[in-house]
């Protein structure tokens, strides 16, 4: 599977950004349109959310728009970003891992082929909860539970055939149940599925750690396990490997143009999201809300969508998602 090792190995020396500094980008955007194929709330606003932050501190644009159009993982948005959005250089849309699946998942007839790779931004492990006032106090009375009756315990999550719905699978998989059985619930957005939670309305939820850190320090929510290698600092949430169960696996997030824009526009495009990359705003928001930063950009950045594409393929095949 995908793990941190890996990412760095891929990523090489694009850990070390291209020289670009905002001196270098010599004109402010006037304007810049975020799409969001999800709903508010979820990792995909919050990322839009916060790179209009950013952007919008640094003077690096002038207005700012956010559209959300939830569903499916993306794919209901998607169709509407390539077609109504074509050749609009002002436009962004918040994709990553979570469509990749999504689509394979749902055979749909788009694909991030039709659209235009800008730069991949983060990278987020996943994290599995409970209500407070649930008895699964580890991920071995998790793993307990998958094995006595593996559709008794339910799961809420984003889209299906995504990041949190293939982690679940992988982690009933690890533990011997049977992945094709899991009881998973998918919700359009971070929002709907901690409702479900606090509404005490599943057994358990998963997605990236950002979407359920605040109920978890308000204590309305207890972490039971992060798919990451290591712990994160600051953040005391053991693993998956350090309770036994064999799955590592990080959730990607970037940006894409539309389909249509002219070379200078995606040059442009790519130039501004570098700029806020190296910026000491954004820096400071990777740490705050414990995002890896993996930017990619240009011919690497398009090579890594073909690659994931092939490698969540087989991996949906392997557990019964597609």
């Amino acid at each position: 599977m995908f793990t941190r090792r890996h990412m760095l190995m891929m990523t090489g020396a694009t850990a070390v950004l291209p020289l670009l500094g905002s001196s270098a980008f010599a004109q402010q955007m006037k304007q810049l349109r975020f799409f969001v194929p999800a709903a508010a709330g979820g990792g995909w606003d919050q990322t839009a959310r916060t790179m209009e932050q950013v952007l919008r501190g640094a003077n690096l644009v002038g207005s700012t728009q956010v559209t959300n159009v939830g569903g499916a993982g993306g794919t209901v948005g998607l169709p509407q970003f390539i077609n109504q959005w074509k050749g609009q250089g002002d436009g962004l849309m918040i994709s990553g891992l979570v469509m990749i699946g999504a689509i394979i998942a749902n055979k749909t007839p788009f694909n991030l082929s039709n659209v235009t790779p800008i730069a991949r931004l983060t990278a987020e492990a996943e994290v599995i909860v409970v209500p407070k006032e649930s008895p699964l106090k580890s991920m071995k009375d998790l793993a307990a539970a998958l094995k006595a009756n593996v559709a008794k315990v339910t799961w809420a999550g984003g889209s299906a055939g995504g990041v949190d719905h293939i982690t679940a699978a992988l982690v009933a998989q690890a533990v011997g149940a049977d992945p094709t059985n899991i009881s998973y619930v998918a919700y359009a957005g971070g929002s709907p599925a901690q409702a479900a939670l606090l509404g005490n309305q599943v057994t358990c939820g998963i997605s990236g750690l950002g979407e359920f850190i605040e109920q978890i320090k308000a204590g309305n929510l207890r972490a039971i396990g992060i798919s990451s290698d290591k712990r994160i600092p600051g953040v005391d949430i053991s693993t998956f490997k350090e309770q036994g169960i064999d799955v590592e696996f990080f959730n990607w997030r970037g940006v894409f143009a539309p389909p249509g824009v002219s070379a200078q526009q995606k040059k442009e495009m790519t130039d501004l999201v570098t700029a806020m990359a190296k910026s000491q705003g954004w820096q400071d928001e990777l740490k705050k809300r414990d995002w890896l930063d993996v930017f990619l950009s240009g011919d690497a950045f398009e090579t890594l969508i073909k690659k994931e594409t092939d490698r969540i393929t087989v991996t949906l095949k392997k557990i019964g998602l597609a």
